[in-house]
């Protein structure tokens, strides 16, 4: 728990994990004579038996002297992309909850087994760094509604065994969540596959290991893109001033990382856009395609004013696009 922020509060489904890390929340911040954490429980709608779930860890939680919320997904229940939407609700439920009880960090019970899962998953998606790099043990909110909260992970370095060995010697039960086990779902699938992967010598802990390794070289690149940063961008008012020559002419890979961060800069969005626009979107920069201006990830890239081209001719604005509709500009 060193370093990690608090107050806090705690996501709990019922599973093995997220009951453990309750449990080991509450008996950290009654050690150390911290506020303990509230608890909340998200029903997603998913199945008919989500409410009774919530309503018996909530119970758990009071039995041991916490607070506790159910947050009641009211919307429609999705069919496609079942997981990501799940999650996209879950953070958006449990944010607004923090957000108004002004608590600064919501806990997720990640482990090294979400750490390699995560990481084989993106593999087969053809992730790069970020994506292969391993989870951060403090990161920003997933939803952007929320830029002061943040999410902490102090599991990772445990084991989901060794978690549901902590809960089998307080003799307190967990919950399983059929959907983990649904061959639907590509982690049910990989989960199914780990006795033929450790045979080969892919056990959990190696994998979370080399994301470890990349994320490690992630912070190095972002060292590195924020000194392309400072020597190609100004920020002004009406947005980001860019030197388009000297954006393009660093490696590659730190400029676009570069444009991915000015992108999101300006738009607030919490997350990079798509690669493959990125890198058409960079490549009309660097062989001065732009023509009136392109738009990505909710900004208008253009051309600055003749007033505003600190850095000569080519430079360029980045600004939100909430331009007239009669301005012309092409997407990326």
């Amino acid at each position: 728990m060193k370093g990690l922020p608090w107050p806090g509060a705690v996501g709990v489904s019922g599973g093995g994990d997220s009951v453990a890390l309750m449990y080991l929340l509450r008996e950290w911040a009654s050690e150390t004579g911290q506020d303990p954490p509230a608890v909340l429980c998200v029903n997603h709608g998913l199945r008919p038996e989500a409410a009774n779930e919530a309503r018996l860890v909530a119970r758990w939680a009071r039995v041991v002297g916490l607070r506790a919320k159910v947050l009641r997904h009211s919307g429609p229940v999705p069919t496609s992309d079942v997981e990501a939407e799940a999650r996209r609700t879950r953070y958006r439920l449990m944010g607004a909850w923090a957000d108004k009880a002004k608590i600064g960090a919501v806990y997720v019970a990640h482990t090294q087994d979400d750490q390699a899962e995560t990481f084989l998953l993106r593999l087969a998606r053809g992730s790069g760094v970020d994506g292969l790099a391993a989870m951060r043990a403090v990161s920003g909110y997933p939803d952007g509604m929320f830029p002061n909260l943040v999410v902490a992970r102090p599991l990772l370095c445990f084991t989901r065994q060794e978690l549901r060995n902590y809960l089998t010697r307080l003799a307190h039960p967990w919950l399983e969540d059929p959907m983990n086990a649904d061959p639907r779902f590509p982690r049910a699938r990989l989960r199914q596959l780990w006795p033929v992967l450790e045979e080969l010598g892919l056990r959990t802990g190696r994998i979370a290991d080399a994301a470890e390794h990349l994320g490690r070289a992630r912070e190095a690149l972002d060292t590195a893109r924020d000194a392309v940063i400072a020597r190609s961008c100004r920020v002004t008012e009406r947005g980001i001033l860019v030197d388009s020559a000297a954006l393009t002419a660093a490696p590659r890979e730190l400029g676009l990382r570069a444009l991915a961060t000015v992108l999101m800069t300006v738009s607030k969005a919490p997350y990079r856009p798509r690669f493959e626009r990125l890198e058409r979107l960079f490549d009309a920069i660097r062989f001065d395609d732009i023509g009136g201006g392109r738009t990505l990830h909710g900004c208008k890239l253009a051309p600055a004013p003749r007033s505003m081209a600190v850095f000569g001719s080519r430079t360029l604005l980045v600004r939100r696009e909430d331009y007239p509709a009669t301005a012309r500009a092409k997407p990326a």
